[in-house]
Formats: C-alpha cells, sequence, structure tokens
C-alpha cells in the first residue's frame, strides 16, 4: 500500500477460504494482512466491483474488474496519498507556525518583561448564538 493510489479490500476469511485459488493471483500480504489493492471501487449494488491495473508477461498494460458479492467485504482502504487533510488553509497554518518559530528563536531583550498573551474566549460557533453558561464555584 505504499506509494500506491488506490484501494486495499480486506475480505472476511470465509470469504477468501470460498473464493479459494481464483482470488489468490490477486492477493497481496501486508502488515493488515490479505488484501485486494485496487485503482478504482464501486460498491454501488450487490456486487463489490473492483479495477486493477498491472501488466501482461510480455509488458502490455492491462486493466480488468473483479467483482465480488458486497458481503464478502470486510472493510476498504483510502491508499490515496494525499499530503493534507482537512478544511484549514495549508498556508494560515504554516505560517503561523513559521511565526511562533521564528519568535522563539528571537533574542529576548534582557530588560524586557516577559510576554503573556492574553486568555481569549471563544468566538460562538454560529453568529448570533448566546454565551454559554458557566457555573458559579460551589460556596463554602
Amino acid at each position: 500500500m505504499n506509494d500506491t493510489q488506490g484501494y486495499a479490500v480486506f475480505f472476511f476469511p470465509q470469504a477468501l477460504e470460498a473464493l479459494g485459488e481464483a482470488i489468490r493471483p490477486y492477493l497481496l500480504d501486508g502488515p493488515a494482512g490479505m488484501h485486494v489493492l485496487c485503482k478504482e471501487i464501486d460498491t454501488g449494488g450487490a456486487f463489490t466491483e473492483m479495477t486493477l491495473e498491472g501488466r501482461t508477461s510480455d509488458g502490455r498494460d492491462l486493466s480488468l474488474e473483479l467483482m465480488v458479492p458486497g458481503s464478502m467485504v470486510r472493510m476498504i482502504v483510502s491508499a490515496h496519498g494525499e499530503a493534507s487533510f482537512g478544511f484549514g488553509s495549508r498556508l494560515a497554518r504554516n505560517t503561523t507556525i513559521a511565526a511562533a518559530k521564528s519568535a522563539a528563536a528571537a533574542p529576548a531583550a534582557p530588560d524586557a518583561p516577559p510576554v503573556v498573551a492574553p486568555e481569549a474566549e471563544p468566538a460562538p460557533v454560529v453568529p448570533g448564538t448566546p454565551e454559554p453558561v458557566i457555573a458559579a464555584k460551589k460556596p463554602e
């Protein structure tokens, strides 16, 4: 699964036993167990359709579809090597990290008092929502 784009499809042990020798040429063994590595996958019907790419013994490119009953599939793992995940801006995050590193590396003035960042109140998730209620300390 390293450096590969596609999906790793893992099967139930009973499925591997039932499919027998027919599935063996397509199986790869990895740290997580036996799996089929495919470029595309379609789980929209009774069968899970996997598109595999490879080469024939004489070097020609080959694309084939392998279809198994969906009930045989234990798990599908995306093997896409994407650099980031989420909704945040990578540029803003990297700029903040770089600024923090340069501030930490800059020597402080000998007579300057330490700078303490004020505690910020979290902004409401939805504009116009009331502030959260915080329970008072228990009286003694």
